[in-house]
């Protein structure tokens, strides 16, 4: 009985070494990553050219040590005398927490006025009245209610970054088909097995695309809101460096809050593909 021998379709050499699922991917992979080297390329460039042109003129030349190749032979010195490390480990703990505190608050608000109607027309008013005041507008009535600088910089980054997590919450389970509730009443469901069954996958999509939003705010909140009388984080270390007239330590850290947020949210981004309904089509 003669073997069958599967027909292997002719094309590029990746399709037929690897197949096209693996030529497709590594094709997708090779994209995101030349589109990552110029992109960072074309905006290290025009910083460099900037600060270059400026500097032509003798006037100017203490602008020099904001250029990016004193950025980067700063960076060694700031990781080994701890400042970087220090102001990562203090930032990102009060971003986590501001965070923390403004989903436990986000979510179960979003949930009660994207599902229940009169919850929504009075909430209205009052929380687009508050949403729109900045959050650094709150800093000295943060600094008298809280003991501590850091609680106070905990509550700003949390009142920052609740509204996105709020909304979006709730325009998600908005989209959710009233039928699901009912079937699920009708089998005997309780609140906790709709909440559980229903509700939080429904909205899974909706919430990370709200805490990457609520990320991205709080994460520009969180430097001004450390310039307060905290010794630690990256606000501090920044304007450390400007008081110190340090610039290259100054657009260092820049960099380093830069990277480190890209990293945060390309982390959110992973998360919200792998909760996401659309998948993306392939050619």
């Amino acid at each position: 009985m003669n073997a069958v021998v599967p027909e292997v379709k002719k094309g590029s050499a990746g399709n037929y070494v690897f197949g096209p699922q693996m030529y497709y991917l590594l094709n997708c992979t090779m994209c995101g990553v030349g589109n990552f080297i110029v992109g960072l390329g074309a905006l290290f460039a025009i910083w460099w050219a900037t600060v270059y042109v400026i500097t032509l003129n003798p006037d100017y030349s203490h602008y020099a040590n904001f250029g990016l190749i004193p950025a980067f032979q700063a960076m060694p010195d700031l990781w080994m005398r701890g400042t970087i490390p220090d102001a990562l480990v203090n930032s990102m703990y009060r971003l986590g927490m501001g965070l923390m505190y403004a989903i436990a608050i986000g979510v179960p608000v979003g949930i009660m006025i994207g599902r229940i109607l009169w919850a929504k027309k009075l909430s209205n008013v009052p929380f687009q009245f508050v949403r729109m005041i900045s959050p650094l507008s709150w800093e000295p009535i943060a600094v008298v209610a809280f003991t501590t600088w850091n609680d106070a910089i905990i509550f700003l980054v949390t009142i920052a970054a609740v509204w996105p997590i709020v909304y979006s919450t709730a325009a998600g389970l908005e989209k959710v088909d009233p039928n699901w509730f009912k079937v699920a009443r009708n089998l005997g469901a309780n609140p906790w097995h709709i909440l559980k069954t229903i509700i939080m996958p429904a909205i899974a999509f909706d919430v990370l695309t709200g805490i990457r939003l609520a990320l991205g705010v709080a994460w520009i909140v969180i430097v001004p809101a450390e310039f307060l009388g905290v010794t630690s984080g990256f606000g501090y270390a920044i304007q450390d460096a400007r008081e110190g007239m340090t610039y290259d330590n100054l657009m260092a850290m820049i960099l380093v809050i830069g990277a480190v947020g890209y990293i945060l949210d390309s982390i959110c981004v992973i998360l919200i593909k792998k909760f996401s309904w659309v998948k993306d089509a392939k050619d």
